[in-house]
């Protein structure tokens, strides 16, 4: 299916869940956030969140700095 990760158009499996797509782009355990159409996804949601057709991925990952 297609859908867009932080504005780029990517292919993935029929039925893939927040889960395995966080554990395909081996996001950390902490310190990420994922939205789905602009709705923010708590993680404990992620492993029966379904992604579907056209859906639109933000991931933010949360970094220090000055």
């Amino acid at each position: 299916m297609n859908v867009k990760i932080n504005n780029e158009p990517a292919v993935l499996a029929d039925g893939t869940t927040l889960a395995q797509l966080a554990a395909e782009r081996n996001l950390p355990d902490r310190g990420v956030a994922v939205a789905v159409g602009n709705a923010m996804v708590p993680r404990a949601e992620w492993s029966g969140r379904t992604l579907v057709e056209g859906d639109d991925i933000v991931i933010l990952k949360a970094f220090c700095g000055g």
